[in-house]
Formats: structure tokens, sequence, C-alpha cells
């Protein structure tokens, strides 16, 4: 049967199968070797949408490399990796999957949370090399009755607090918006000097980038345990470094660091007191799904010339 579809598609990264084959069904797909050989695979085709996920870089260069290009499709969330403002300016719809990842980057925070709280690694670990004596000398401790503190009250921030108010946890959180909520806003250097738990759900701007420097860990008082599940570039991590080893912050738990992909011997990794997953969050089975699948459908809607649910269309005030 001759292909009638009209539409080409250049894909960037691998997307959940289900979400792959919709794609490929309703449009021609170029797929890049690499996330960020694009520009590579072109050869003079019109390309009238990219779909990406967090790696393939879509820059001015790619987008004025892809003529006729219509719309950028993010499966995911965050749009690090997407010259928006360049796209805008071009008229170029972004697209992405607002809120479709709160549910399962708030459970991985909370699993941070707990497997620094209560030692599941070292115990864990113990009971694999047969020494059981290690509950002898187990220190754990619960979450129950810690002060959380939320760093970033969006989406996923406040679904952390429903799931830690399960846990008995005394929560407040700082944002730089006013959120009506049943929970306590606070300043942020009140966040930092009386929270046990902190938990860093902001996303990155220029007044976010490094955030938690040297001099805000320092203001640490209670020794907290410190997650971060939300971008690498709002935690310097030199000076997390130097707040473990100096004791201001008694861990570390997170899906993301500073440099993208740190080798095995990165000094963070050595820690005893340091978990660290590999920016996994979102990729459960059901959640990564869901995410590609609602982004490929918004996609071909657009290219069809059908309209989306607005919250979808991320920059739809600035075209």
């Amino acid at each position: 049967m001759a292909n009638t579809n009209t539409s080409n598609v250049l894909l960037l990264e691998t997307v959940a199968t289900a979400a792959d084959a919709l794609l490929r069904s309703q449009s021609n797909v170029i797929f890049a070797a690499a996330p960020d050989a694009g520009e590579a695979h072109i050869e003079g085709r019109p390309i009238h949408a990219i779909v990406t996920r967090g790696k393939g870089k879509v820059n001015a260069a790619l987008i004025d490399a892809c003529k006729g290009l219509q719309l950028i499709a993010r499966c995911g969330v965050g749009l690090d990796n997407i010259d928006v403002a360049y796209a805008s300016s071009k008229g170029i719809k972004v697209v992405n999957a607002p809120g479709s990842n709160s549910a399962t980057v708030a459970e991985h925070a909370l699993s941070l949370m707990l497997m620094l709280q209560r030692h599941m690694t070292k115990a864990t670990a113990a009971v694999k090399a047969g020494n059981w004596q290690y509950r002898t000398v187990y220190a754990g401790d619960d979450l129950r009755g810690k002060k959380l503190g939320i760093a970033g009250f969006g989406n996923i921030g406040q679904r952390v607090a429903r799931l830690a108010d399960a846990f008995g946890m005394d929560i407040q959180f700082w944002d730089v918006a006013e959120i009506d909520t049943p929970y306590t806003q606070v300043p942020f250097d009140t966040l930092i000097a009386t929270s046990q738990v902190i938990t860093i759900h902001l996303p990155l701007l220029d007044s976010t980038r490094d955030l938690f420097s040297r001099d805000v860990l320092r203001r640490a008082k209670q020794q907290p345990v410190l997650i971060n599940t939300a971008r690498g570039g709002l935690v310097k991590d030199a000076d997390l470094l130097l707040a473990l080893e100096e004791g201001w912050i008694s861990g570390f738990g997170g899906d993301v660091l500073e440099i993208g992909t740190p080798p095995p011997e990165y000094p963070l990794l050595k820690l005893d007191n340091v978990l660290v997953t590999p920016h996994s969050a979102s990729l459960t089975k059901t959640t990564y799904a869901e995410m590609c699948m609602i982004t490929v459908q918004n996609a071909l809607r657009l290219l069809a010339g059908e309209a989306i649910e607005e919250r979808y269309l991320f920059n739809r005030n600035s075209l």
C-alpha cells in the first residue's frame, strides 16, 4: 500500500512503543541516529514537526534547518533542551505534557526520602552479605513527625505534600507565588533553616540556577536530608559535596546532578549518604507510555489542523 502520509516528523529520540506506532501510522518518521544528529538526517526534505524527549536539543540552528516546521513536541514536561523563545519568534508551536509526571516524580522523591531516612541501602546490603547483626547498629529513623520543606509548589510539589501528609510529616513550602493551600507557606530562608527534609521541585531558570549554593546550604540548621528530583543545575555539586563533608546536610538523594552523566569516580557518588538514580523518576512503565502518547497524539492533531487542550501548548501566549 502506498504511503499517503503528507507530514514529515523528525524524531530525535525513541518514544514508547504504542506512541511510536501511532506516529509512524500517520506521518513519515525520520529517525535521528543520535539525539543531536537530527540536522544530518533532513537531507533537503521539509520537516513539519520535531519530536524529542530530554536529550535531543532543538536549538536555533536545527529550527532554521527544518523548512516548513510547524511544531516541536517534547514527550515530557521540562523544556531545557528546546529554544522556546526562538521557536516562538518563528511562530512555531511548542507542545509538552504538563502534569503527566507529577505523581511518579513525587513517588520518587518520597522513595529517596525513605531510603535515606531509614538507611535502606545499607540494611539490604548487609543482609545480602550475611550480616544480620547490622540490626544491632541500625540507626534509621521515621519520616513521621519530621518537618518537610518543599521548594517549589507546582503540580509535583503539591503531590509530594499530599503523600508526605499521609506519612505524618509536618509540611511547609516556599514558592515565588502566593498559593492558597492548607499547608504553611514560608520565606525561603525559613524553609532552609527549619526543615529536617528539603525536597526541590523548581524549574531551572536564570533566577533558580545554582540556587542551592554553599551559602544557602550552610544556613541549614537542622542537618536536613536534601532531595532533588527536579533539575541538576539547581544545586552546585561542589557546594553539595562540601555541605555533606562538613555535615551541614545529612544526606542527599537525587535523580539529577549538575553534570549530566558523571563518571563512577565522581566524588559525590563515593559517599555512603548519597543516593543518585539515573534521571529515571519519570521513566516508570506507566508514566513513560502516557507522556509519549499524549504528546504524539497532540502533535498529530496539530499537524491535521485540529485543536488541542490549551495546557499542552506551552507557548500559546507567545505565538
